[in-house]
């Protein structure tokens, strides 16, 4: 992935032009060793957040839950834990060299990202309410293949053979998931409802990675400013316009009357409830926040690629905390989802050390203009 912000019109994939490896090891005045290590943090938020978030979603469907609304409301609605991170970064001391956009163009994207995040998180919740954790993480690896196409079209990344392959093999792996005959949803699910599950699935895949997408484009072409601060604002601000969506849906829906007879009819108590929301709730920001800084800090087809790391855990721990039947469709298409990732890892690993040395050519070249 590339840097999120300033970054050409022709920008390439991760690490590849001397200039993009500059502005990542000077983030923040970071050295490229603290700038890798910011990124594996926000590769973690993203990896444990998005398993735990996945797992106890599916736990409050398999207990009792059966709001679609209160699901969507939970995927956001713990955002104001982002505001003591944001109080506590230091603000940066250095001038912009950039105008600031103003205040009707900042609330727009911010109105227009949130809305869409929150029907976008509709569509999880539908497909997490009619698949089985294992399914629902095999079909969400098509993020990737659809971010990589997005990507090409509104943020300029180049297709390789390597991203290229992966496209492919990730599209294949859910389309094995899709027509494996023995594919199951949850118990008591009906072949109509998984078909509605599987395709609400997809749909919310292609319609988060073209908000990815959409994110990098903001960072890059408006926002402008090379601080954390911006990753907080954006997840804070589209978090808070999601949220009110959600509330408006919970209660336009009639769902909001369900509430307390749902509570009290959850297997595992009412406590039990609660805090099954609470943490869901936390889980998911957490996961946000590591997919908002790998945009920022390298790019969306990056932070998409992260997160198919998660049917590493995911699908396997289904099987453990659920029973979850991973039969030989979803075993192979899990190994081709690996494989796809794979794919794209190693291209982002040739491009890494193509930056590198093009980095130490144009040192050499400099030391020896100055003996001139």
């Amino acid at each position: 992935m590339q840097p999120a912000l300033d970054m050409p019109v022709s920008a390439e994939p991760i690490l590849n032009k001397d200039e993009s490896l500059t502005r990542q090891s000077s983030f923040l005045g970071l050295k490229r060793w603290q700038w890798w290590l910011l990124v594996a943090v926000n590769i973690f938020f993203l990896l444990a957040g998005q398993a735990a978030a996945v797992l106890l979603g599916r736990f409050y469907y398999d207990e009792g839950g059966n709001s679609k609304w209160m699901a969507t409301f939970v995927q956001t609605a713990a955002f104001p834990i982002l505001l003591i991170p944001l109080f506590l970064l230091p603000s940066s001391k250095e001038p912009s060299t950039n105008a600031p956009p103003s205040f009707t163009i900042l609330a727009s994207i911010y109105i227009a990202l949130g809305v869409v995040i929150a029907g976008d998180n509709m569509l999880y919740s539908i497909g997490l309410l009619y698949l089985t954790a294992t399914t629902y993480s095999l079909v969400c690896a098509t993020q990737l293949a659809f971010n990589a196409v997005f990507s090409f079209y509104i943020n300029s990344q180049k297709f390789t053979a390597l991203i290229l392959n992966s496209v492919v093999i990730l599209s294949l792996s859910a389309a094995l998931v899709a027509i494996s005959d023995d594919s199951e949803g949850p118990s008591g699910v009906s072949k109509g409802k998984y078909a509605i599950g599987f395709s609400c699935t997809l749909a919310a895949s292609a319609l988060y990675s073209l908000l990815l997408s959409l994110m990098q484009l903001s960072f890059q072409k408006v926002i402008k400013k090379e601080t954390f601060t911006v990753v907080l604002e954006m997840q804070i601000y589209t978090s808070i316009v999601a949220t009110c969506a959600s509330l408006v849906g919970l209660f336009a829906s009639g769902e909001w009357k369900t509430i307390h007879g749902e509570m009290d009819a959850f297997s595992k108590g009412r406590i039990s409830y609660v805090m099954t929301l609470v943490w869901t709730a936390v889980a998911w920001q957490v996961c946000s926040v590591g997919v908002v800084g790998l945009i920022f800090l390298v790019s969306s087809l990056f932070s998409n690629a992260i997160s198919t790391v998660s049917l590493a855990v995911v699908p396997i721990a289904s099987v453990m905390v659920f029973h979850d039947n991973m039969n030989g469709g979803k075993t192979i298409a899990m190994l081709m989802a690996f494989w796809g990732f794979a794919s794209y890892t190693y291209q982002n690993y040739l491009d890494d050390r193509k930056a590198i040395k093009a980095q130490i050519g144009s040192g050499d070249n400099r030391n020896d203009s100055s003996h001139c």
